[in-house]
């Protein structure tokens, strides 16, 4: 349960699903409540696909490469503590590729799901990452069981974020959006900055 909830967390804190929720209202302004039930769920179908794909198929990737374990942590953590950093500074959706121009071609878009949406916005290398170097400590049957269904809980909260984004964002208003955005901003700025600690320190011991 302790792992449940630990993995749970760090990925919802590095995935911030409610600082996405202004940029999906904006793109899906225009559709029919119909087809944002569908854009939602197939954005979480998509992340849980990715984030799967990279817990179980990263570290030979990492073999392929001949990249390092250490190697990888410190550069995840400077990808998530990066992302934590927009986040405070409110710069999130630029540091996630969304800007005006991307904007403004995706909403030409019949589908969204895929991209921009579920990659590079919500599963971008910060979640990626975090996962490849989880499964180095834990990838007993029981811990990657574990895993899975932490990936799939933040799944189905992603849809049901997703799902309800037009109404959270009439409720919580720009304000509290950015208050919890910046809250989640700086857990996820510790969660980089302690991989980076733990990959320094095991290379100090390791020497």
């Amino acid at each position: 349960m302790e792992l449940f909830i630990y993995l749970f967390f760090a990925l919802f804190s590095v995935l911030n699903p409610i600082g996405t929720i202004p940029i999906f209202v904006g793109l899906t302004q225009h559709d029919e409540k119909k087809e944002r039930s569908r854009i939602s769920l197939w954005t979480s179908i998509n992340v849980c696909i990715i984030l799967i794909i990279s817990f179980f198929v990263g570290q030979y990737i990492l073999s392929f490469f001949g990249i390092t374990i250490n190697a990888l942590r410190i550069t995840g953590g400077i990808i998530i503590a990066s992302s934590g950093f927009s986040l405070l500074s409110g710069k999130f959706s630029k540091k996630r590729g969304i800007g005006k121009k991307v904007q403004t071609d995706v909403e030409n878009r019949n589908d969204i799901a895929l991209t921009p949406l579920a990659m590079p916005m919500l599963a971008g290398p910060g979640s990626i990452s975090l996962l490849i170097a989880f499964y180095q400590e834990h990838h007993s049957i029981n811990e990657m069981i574990i895993s899975s269904a932490a990936i799939i809980a933040i799944s189905i909260i992603i849809y049901m974020v997703l799902r309800s984004a037009h109404y959270l964002s009439k409720i919580l208003g720009a304000s509290g959006i950015v208050a919890i955005s910046r809250i989640i901003g700086f857990l996820t700025i510790a969660i980089g900055i302690q991989y980076i600690i733990s990959s320094i320190l095991s290379i100090v011991r390791g020497i």
